[in-house]
């Protein structure tokens, strides 16, 4: 591995990192807020960053395939602590806190540990909403699009950061993919900023929705999330939105140019908006008598399978007082995720089908043992290394998932909010059941409990392997 460049594409990311901040901090100075938090973290990361790029500049300009797992890794540690910054230098939030706040953003979970969001200065709310949005299209996707510029290749930032069974690029060169991606990802939020205005929020907090929104995310500037609103048309432009940003951006671009035929024959996109239907049909005959009835009933069920399958985690309303069978389907939901390609979280859609298929394609072969029974997608036979792929991470994700919920349960939490957060972390959700339910925070929770959640919400949005394989010692052999 070239260490030394690895450092060198860090440094970089430090000083693009300190760059997004000059947005909060015009905010600042326009609302009237304190700027110091803002221009303390800029000239932090930007001093960090520039220091770093220049020490560990290096003719030999490759990323190796191991380089681009060290780079992802360790880009989403930086990023989190930068982030963390401006909460710890506004005195909002002390230093496991912010951390833990960053983190949840970044990897667009939605957590909080801020139990009044509405005291927040504007400046903070913004970035808390930013942090979602650059995570949530991924800030290595944004960088591989700039990396040309420095003469660098991509290709293996690009894998590290997409580590899922299949990686399709749109265009033929990477950083082309990467700015179509943006151009899409920057258009779909504008148009719902200027959706949400029409329904009546004002400027500010339908760009932050929109914001957290397009990044699956949830954060919201309003404690009781977006049902505090109490607005049909705002919810449904935000059940149209998170389908959106839920769905392969891929099949977004092939929609936009013309192959439509394409995307209605795509096996994951049927999977995934079958599952969506069944949910919220079964929700509302749940729900029927007690929540609205007729449309309010529909509108409400299909808002929260939707906000729980795009692991968006935004609440219309306390979930946690619908009977218990309607919180199992929730669960059921985030334990599915959105679809790859997309910026939802949790295992994937994808996986999900493959993985069904593959336990379709063994039992067959158990009744006809001499069978060939090949596991195939849009009509290809999925080779024995993809399947093998998705087998070890869904056992990491349970693994993993297990264990955290057996730390939060050793810090003396019931079974059912040990769960629930364990699960939420690690699938990027939010809110979950029981003492992280659907209006609580994840402040009550000691350091060390906050801090391991926050590791999972890493391991989640960079689909667990990314991070997994630099605990390897073959990792670190030349």
């Amino acid at each position: 591995m070239n260490r030394r460049f690895d450092l060198h594409v860090l440094g970089w990311l430090l000083l693009l990192t300190s760059a997004f901040l000059l947005v909060p901090l015009a905010a600042a100075i326009a609302f009237r807020d304190a700027p110091g938090p803002f221009l303390g973290a800029l000239l932090l990361a930007a001093l960090a960053g520039g220091a770093l790029a220049f020490l560990t500049r290096t003719s030999e300009r490759n990323l190796r395939a191991r380089d681009g797992f060290l780079v992802v890794s360790g880009a989403w540690l930086v990023t989190s602590a930068v982030g963390a910054l401006p909460y710890l230098l506004a005195g909002v939030l002390a230093p496991v806190d912010a951390l833990f706040e960053s983190v949840s953003g970044f990897t667009t979970t939605g957590s909080t540990v801020i139990a009044d969001v509405t005291v927040l200065p504007r400046s903070l709310l913004l970035w808390r909403a930013m942090t979602q949005w650059l995570g949530g299209m991924g800030i290595i996707l944004f960088t591989i699009a700039i990396l040309p510029l420095l003469g660098i290749g991509g290709m293996q930032l690009f894998k590290a950061e997409v580590p899922g069974p299949v990686a399709d690029k749109m265009r033929p060169r990477l950083a082309a993919t990467a700015r179509t991606l943006w151009g899409l990802y920057v258009g779909f939020t504008a148009v719902q900023w200027m959706l949400l205005m029409l329904c009546g929020l004002n400027w500010f907090e339908a760009l932050c929705h929109a914001f957290t929104t397009l990044a699956t995310g949830g954060f919201s500037t309003r404690n009781g999330s977006v049902g505090e609103f109490a607005s049909p048309a705002v919810e449904w432009v935000i059940i149209v939105f998170m389908l959106v940003a839920g769905i392969n951006f891929v099949l977004h671009y092939k929609l936009l140019t013309g192959r439509w035929r394409e995307v209605l024959r795509d096996v994951e996109l049927r999977y995934f908006l079958a599952v969506v239907s069944a949910a919220a049909a079964l929700l509302c005959v749940v729900l029927w008598d007690g929540v609205a009835g007729g449309l309010g009933t529909v509108r409400t069920a299909l808002f929260q399978a939707v906000s729980m399958i795009t692991t968006t985690g935004y609440v219309s309303t306390d979930f946690e007082l619908w009977p218990h069978v309607a919180q199992f389907l929730l669960v059921a939901l985030m334990l599915i995720g959105g679809m790859s390609g997309s910026t939802g979280g949790g295992p994937k859609s994808l996986r999900i089908v493959l993985a069904l298929r593959s336990l379709r394609a063994t039992v067959h072969r158990f009744i006809h043992p001499h069978a060939v029974v090949p596991v195939k997608y849009h009509g290809q036979v999925v080779s024995d290394g993809v399947l093998s792929g998705v087998a070890a991470f869904l056992t990491a994700y349970a693994l993993l998932a297990g264990a955290a919920a057996a730390v939060v349960a050793a810090a003396g939490y019931d079974f059912a909010t040990a769960v629930a957060a364990a699960l939420t972390a690690i699938g990027n959700v939010g809110p979950g059941l029981g003492a992280v339910g659907a209006l609580d925070n994840f402040a009550h929770f000691p350091a060390f409990v906050k801090l391991v959640l926050s590791a999972c919400m890493l391991l989640g949005r960079l689909e667990i392997f990314t991070i997994l394989v630099l605990f390897s010692r073959q990792f670190w052999k030349h």
